[in-house]
């Protein structure tokens, strides 16, 4: 994998070690995560984060072990860190950071104060909601810790304040139980009980959110280090808290040869591959119902358009084509009048989307082509088949074939958002894109080809799918080229000037990335040309991938921030999404033109913002800083596969 770590410039200059994030995962959507600095700088940062009926309903439990090392002077010094809502930061215990590592996926970091080095090693118990949290004497000594415990128990995407009950605290051997949902277990525990008040969040402040809110400092664990080597351990955990987990150091130990495992696992060619398969693990989880995929960390839960998206690179690419095919077929369970459900984040089943369905298409022809499992593609066929047949019957929100040219047509109410670019502010869709959008027919064509091939596989007539496919391929060819030099972005869309549904259309030729899939997909409507794949990268291309918009288009906003209205409104108006560098890698190697400089940025990025994994999003302008999930399934997977498609 390749060598993350930094030294003492990094890590004690408080902008750039707390704009570095690393995580770690429970393999059930629970977490661990925070920055280099120890600074936590998101509502979402704390050391045991677990996953509750879904990933995305994620409860915030135990927030940070702060410590404090008394030398044999008797002077102690703070080893946390923390902002209060003064601005103040304080402690400041990065500034005494030497090195930070991200080794096998499991941080360290170290601490010197003269000739005193402690380490500190965080890892999860795969499969429990369990954190070990490990501090080593290197050097010197001997010298006492304290472990100031700092908890709360609300969910994940909000603040729990004093004016609240606090949390209570049960006696259970060796620590606590905090509000009889998760225990803690170390050495010398000392109950405390008081409210932190006001710690602040300082990247939720940038993000237009509440920033601050209360800990409860829980109590502390203290113990010896005396001799190098010594340790002190603490354990943290949310499930079966009666029994204890094996001890920390056993913890971090197994964390790093399954990582070790995990890599092995994937044959990676190269250490970014490396890197990158570790980083897909983390997005597989294990549910209630099997395999699952979490879009991003710290916010996301599952998503079935991001989880076909990422189907082949965080399965295929990784040799997990085993827990692949489960989740495929627990996927098809969920299918309803031909169309996939989109999430369960919001707390119900949601069939809301044009396009997650046609990327489940490709992950099954995908699956059965990589693998060559025909029994799965088999088992599917008659559900792939009541896909097209409600899509060429018509389905929810307006979807269905246009008998006229045998393009698939959407437009649901006003106040729907069904391809990819859904954000909506105040309920309006700021990309609605309704009629023919050009990604969704190319996923059509290339689904009607896939499946064809499926059922030609299963020894049965597919005459019926490749007439379709050839009247939608023949329209597509006409309709979809716009005089400007490159693909329409919808065609057949409502006129601004008149209402959803109004006589009149126009074609939108708003030059957006969406039309690489209309080139990259493996049964493309379309074969590109060395001229319009050159002006999409002069106008689109940047190191992190291509932005959703033209720069000199109508509407591009050049940064992807401020408060919720204002980044929606940026979402797919102009930020960059690095997850399309893999269709445009795909629709350059088609074409015989080199890829190597498109993948520099984002190897380098590795190391830039979310540790060893890709960011969801970026400033559509220079910088380019990195946005959105700073951990992100399809920002990893795509840039995992293709990178695989270069053997």
């Amino acid at each position: 994998m390749i060598d993350i770590r930094f030294g003492p410039q990094v890590c004690g200059e408080l902008s750039a070690a707390a704009g570095r994030e690393w995580l770690v995962t429970d393999g059930l959507g629970g977490y661990a995560t925070g920055t280099v600095a120890g600074l936590r700088t998101r509502r979402y940062h704390g050391l045991l984060v677990v996953p509750g009926r879904t990933p995305a309903s994620r409860k915030v439990g135990l927030v940070s072990l702060d410590p404090a090392v008394t030398l044999p002077s008797g002077r102690q010094v703070r080893l946390g860190a923390h902002e209060w809502s003064s601005g103040v930061v304080d402690p400041r215990g990065f500034e005494l950071l030497e090195r930070f590592d991200l080794t096998d996926g499991v941080p360290r970091w170290r601490w010197r104060i003269g000739d005193v080095v402690i380490e500190r090693e965080i890892a999860m118990t795969y499969g429990r909601s369990c954190v070990a949290v490990v501090h080593r004497l290197v050097s010197g000594g001997p010298v006492r810790l304290d472990l100031a415990a700092a908890c709360t128990w609300r969910d994940a995407h909000g603040e729990r304040r004093a004016d609240g009950p606090a949390p209570r605290l049960e006696p259970a051997a060796g620590g606590a139980i905090v509000d009889g949902a998760f225990r803690l277990a170390g050495p010398d525990w000392t109950p405390e009980g008081q409210w932190w008040l006001g710690v602040r969040h300082r990247v939720e402040a940038t993000r237009g959110l509440s920033p601050d809110e209360d800990l409860w400092y829980a109590g502390r664990f203290s113990g010896a280090l005396d001799t190098p080597g010594a340790t002190v351990t603490v354990l943290a955990w949310a499930d079966d808290l009666a029994e204890e987990p094996p001890p920390a150091t056993a913890v971090v130990e197994a964390t790093r040869r399954r990582n070790r495992a995990v890599v092995a696992a994937a044959k990676p060619d190269d250490a970014v591959s490396a890197t990158l398969a570790l980083a897909a693990d983390a997005f597989v989880v294990r549910t209630a119902t099997g395999p699952d995929v979490v879009a991003g960390y710290p916010w996301f839960g599952a998503w079935s358009r991001d989880t076909m998206i990422s189907y082949e690179g965080l399965f295929l690419c990784t040799n997990r084509a085993d827990e692949g095919r489960e989740l495929l077929r627990a996927y098809a369970g969920t299918l309803s009048a031909g169309m996939l459900a989109n999430t369960a984040d919001t707390g119900r089943v949601e069939h809301n989307t044009v396009d997650a369905t046609l990327w489940f298409l490709h992950a099954v022809s995908r699956h059965v082509t990589v693998t060559g499992d025909t029994d799965l593609g088999d088992e599917l066929l008659p559900a792939l088949h009541g896909v097209v047949e409600a899509h060429v019957a018509g389905t929810r929100y307006g979807i269905g074939v246009d008998p006229a040219d045998g393009l698939l047509t959407q437009g649901g109410p006003p106040d729907v958002a069904l391809t990819w670019m859904d954000a909506r502010v105040y309920g309006v869709p700021v990309t609605p894109r309704t009629g023919k959008p050009v990604e969704v027919n190319a996923l059509w064509i290339n689904g009607l080809a896939g499946l064809a091939e499926l059922t030609e596989l299963a020894g049965r007539d597919a005459t019926a799918l490749w007439d379709l496919h050839g009247r939608a391929t023949g329209a597509f060819r006409e309709r979809f080229p716009a005089p400007a030099g490159w693909l329409h972005d919808v065609v057949d869309a409502p006129a601004p000037a008149y209402p959803l549904g109004g006589a009149p259309h126009h074609d939108d030729d708003l030059l957006r990335p969406n039309q690489l899939l209309a080139w990259s997909l493996p049964y493309a409507p379309l074969e590109p040309d060395e001229v319009t794949l050159r002006r999409l990268t002069e106008a689109l291309f940047t190191p992190l991938g291509p932005r959703s918009l033209a720069p000199d288009s109508p509407g591009f906003t050049g940064r992807h921030r401020g408060g919720p209205a204002e980044r929606d409104s940026a979402y797919h108006q102009g930020t960059v999404w690095p997850w399309l560098t893999g269709p445009l890698l795909d629709a350059y190697r088609k074409a015989g033109l080199p890829t190597a400089d498109l993948l520099v940025g984002l190897e380098g990025h590795l190391v830039e913002d979310g540790l060893g994994s890709v960011s969801e999003t970026a400033d559509g302008a220079a910088p380019h800083a990195a946005t959105g999930c700073p951990f992100q399934a399809w920002s990893v997977a795509e840039l995992l596969r293709a990178r695989r498609a270069r053997r």
